[in-house]
């Protein structure tokens, strides 16, 4: 069946089954391959991109239930011209990701997050992040790279290892 989808501000139209994962059709069918393959089962946040600007993985939705819904993906997260936002450029600032596997995850959660909440206080970090599984262990960095991609105080850099 085919399907129009709206990924990155852009058109784009698919043959494939209704049920298949967002996640394989973004990957498989569209080369966008930020978005990552985690657990499959919705436990990870791996493969989190935006529906409409709210956090959705795309493991657990299949194209047939995408609808008009505009996609975001992490290679539709920057600004014109490849430009970082605020959130990428602190998370390279910081060094946030390790292996960074999970990073496409994380920073599409960050941002829906600071999308909702600009100045979000550390219960809301901590809840909107808690989706989203970081083997390396990077949490201090991330909370760190969202508190300065919103302009908040810092907790010091000796705190952020």
């Amino acid at each position: 069946m085919k399907y129009t989808l709206n990924v990155n501000g852009q058109s784009r139209t698919v043959d494939v089954a209704p049920d298949t994962p967002l996640l394989w059709v973004l990957r498989d069918h569209l080369g966008l391959v930020g978005t990552k393959y985690g657990c499959g089962i919705g436990e990870c946040g791996a493969c989190m991109v935006h529906l409409d600007g709210a956090p959705q993985q795309s493991c657990m939705i299949t194209v047939g239930g995408v609808g008009t819904a505009k996609i975001t993906t992490i290679e539709g997260l920057a600004g014109p011209q490849g430009r970082l936002t605020p959130l990428q450029q602190a998370w390279c600032d910081l060094d946030v990701p390790q292996c960074g596997y999970c990073q496409a995850g994380q920073l599409m959660t960050a941002a829906a997050l600071l999308q909702k909440h600009p100045k979000p206080t550390e219960a809301q970090i901590d809840e909107a992040m808690s989706d989203v599984l970081c083997r390396c262990g990077t949490y201090l960095r991330i909370r760190e790279g969202i508190k300065r991609a919103a302009g908040l105080p810092s907790a010091g850099k000796e705190t952020v290892q």
